[in-house]
């Protein structure tokens, strides 16, 4: 077996998700900060991309989904600050 480029870019981001899960189980980090739905985002695209090169359907179904929910969080997170920054001019 040999480590390509792709199984690093995997692996950063396998390590982007465990960390954002870890800081969410430390309480360091809550689920809808933006920290945490960037580490989760960014993983997911960094798995999708090392599995573009290396395709496995059950691993890019599981990351489209966790990249896509993670892109939602982050809809309602800008969405929040939108509506945050309307009210405080108002």
């Amino acid at each position: 077996m040999t480590y390509e480029w792709h199984d690093l870019v995997g692996n950063i981001g396998v390590f982007c998700i465990l960390a954002a899960y870890l800081l969410l189980q430390l309480e360091q980090l809550k689920a809808d900060q933006l920290i945490y739905l960037l580490l989760n985002a960014a993983g997911a695209a960094l798995i999708l991309i090392s599995l573009a090169v290396s395709f496995n359907l059950s691993a890019f179904i599981i990351e489209a989904c966790w990249l896509l929910i993670s892109l939602v969080g982050l809809y309602r997170y800008w969405n929040r600050i939108r509506i945050n920054q309307k009210e405080t001019i108002s």
